[in-house]
């Protein structure tokens, strides 16, 4: 039975085409220092090894640094995998901090180092093996592709441009947008119109169901990225939604007929 193919592909950038863990945790660890002023401005060995593994908890950027702070506090992992939204909330009632101050701390943190030295921000981030041929790939096919991110554009656009690609300005649709990914989503069906096949890969559960919840996007394909920021638990719960395909960075890289097998 032959896969009719998309008429546009929708990706995630952070844990789908790129590994930002390194940045993730130098930015956070740099931001925690400001706000709890440790004495030693050096993060011992393991704590970032910590951040690596929980680092699928994270939704927004503020919480990069309280997650850094709870592994501190000696929080149980598991602890943190099972009640991560409960604790950053008690960590930040209890220190008395502000969200906002800290995300636009950690933004300010990411722009002045990327002001000083781009080269050196541009080199933390890895791409993941193979994606980068096939977004060359598709930029030369009949597939419309797009990048839906919750990471600011013109970030995106940098480590992009590294790599030999060049998106036009509307392919990419980052964090100064704004709103939800469902929306986005929303946006582009209908722009393309009631007969496009639209197929998103997203490396985060919760953002997959997300969409799965509107109706009108029913008919987009959904895939979760076995390689991304998702736990072992997320990716065998897969089989529970019909609607969402577990995808290896194999089959990515591979012609969409094998995306579904």
């Amino acid at each position: 039975m032959s896969i009719k193919i998309p008429s546009l592909l929708a990706l995630d950038f952070d844990g789908v085409l790129c590994n930002g863990l390194i940045e993730y945790f130098q930015t956070a660890w740099r931001t925690y220092c400001q706000f709890w002023q440790p004495s030693d401005e050096m993060p011992n060995n393991d704590l970032a090894e910590k951040f690596y593994r929980l680092r699928p908890v994270i939704e927004i950027g503020w919480e990069m640094p309280v997650l850094i702070r709870a592994i501190i506090l000696g929080i149980e992992e598991e602890s943190i995998f099972q009640e991560w939204q409960a604790i950053a909330a008690k960590i930040v009632m209890e220190e008395n901090l502000d969200k906002a101050k800290i995300g636009v701390c950690l933004d300010r943190t990411r722009d002045e180092w990327i002001g000083n030295d781009l080269e050196g921000w541009l080199c933390l981030h890895d791409f993941y093996p193979g994606v980068v041929e096939k977004v060359k790939e598709l930029m030369l096919s009949e597939v419309k592709f797009v990048i839906v991110t919750t990471k600011e554009g013109r970030f995106v656009r940098s480590l992009l441009q590294k790599q030999g690609i060049n998106l036009p300005a509307g392919d990419i649709i980052g964090k100064e947008c704004k709103r939800p990914k469902y929306e986005s989503l929303r946006i582009l069906l209908s722009k393309l119109g009631e007969d496009a096949v639209i197929w998103f890969v997203e490396d985060r559960l919760k953002t997959l169901l997300s969409v799965q919840k509107q109706r009108d996007l029913k008919e987009v394909e959904l895939f979760l990225a076995d390689w991304g920021y998702n736990t072992q638990k997320e990716r065998d719960s897969v089989v529970e939604y019909s609607s969402i395909h577990l995808l290896s960075s194999a089959q990515f890289c591979q012609d969409f007929s094998k995306w579904k097998v």
